[in-house]
């Protein structure tokens, strides 16, 4: 079966479509699992709200029927919150909340569901989409950073966890990255302007750059890395 079967999380659009691109173009099968079908990649789409344990059971489900395996599933799925979701006294309590169910909820239903099926095959790989914000805080994005924070320890956990069943967890952690849930800032000049000052590299990246990671993670090509955060930020957090 190729490379293998790889599960992406929040895969219609943005690093997640990206990553479901690269994976296949990899020699890998593919299943999204979104609230929207994916454009423009040959997967199997799922329907999924990552949040609901039902539904997260019933598609991973879904892809062992059709597949009879999975190798690896990249936790992609992930909201930053609205604006409202800030300093941690303004926040409100059902938004924080919103933002926790994705980011931490999400990979803990997602993983739960698919590490049975890594076992009865004794290999498998975790691959998670946290962020840099994760390992140092964003001013104003309470809620994010610690769901981020969340999702680097859950990652590790199943590296310490699993390692010895043939299952490792690695975590990706990208800085400012260019897609639909970051335009409304990137678009604009002055908010574009600030974010490039803190990159040495002078560029936020693409859904591509972090896609190539994701490949390189899925295809076992650093087998020994387990439970390690990733950083994609063009040398933010190098200064």
């Amino acid at each position: 079966m190729g490379a293998g079967v790889a599960i992406v999380t929040g895969g219609a659009s943005g690093i997640g479509l990206a990553s479901a691109g690269a994976l296949r173009a990899e020699g890998f099968e593919v299943a999204v699992l979104d609230l929207a079908p994916p454009s423009g990649v040959d997967c199997l789409a799922v329907h999924c709200d990552v949040t609901n344990q039902s539904d997260v059971d019933n598609a991973v489900a879904a892809v062992v029927a059709d597949y009879g395996r999975i190798d690896v599933l990249v936790n992609n799925a992930g909201i930053t919150g609205s604006r409202s979701a800030t300093v941690l006294h303004e926040t409100p309590v059902d938004e924080w909340d919103r933002v926790h169910a994705v980011n931490v909820r999400g990979p803990f239903l997602c993983s739960r569901a698919v590490l049975p099926v890594m076992l009865g095959r004794g290999s498998g790989h975790v691959i998670t989409i946290a962020s840099v914000a994760g390992l140092v805080a964003f001013p104003g994005r309470s809620a994010y950073t610690s769901s981020k924070g969340a999702a680097l320890m859950l990652t590790r956990s199943i590296a310490v966890d699993y390692a010895a069943r043939g299952i490792r967890a690695n975590a990706i952690c990208p800085g400012m990255v260019y897609t639909p849930m970051t335009a409304w800032r990137l678009d604009q000049p002055d908010l574009r302007a600030a974010v490039l000052a803190d990159i040495p590299m002078g560029r936020v990246a693409g859904p591509d750059d972090i896609a190539e990671a994701v490949v390189l993670l899925a295809t076992g090509r650093l087998g020994y890395l387990n439970g390690h955060p990733l950083v994609l930020d063009g040398g933010a957090l190098a200064h």
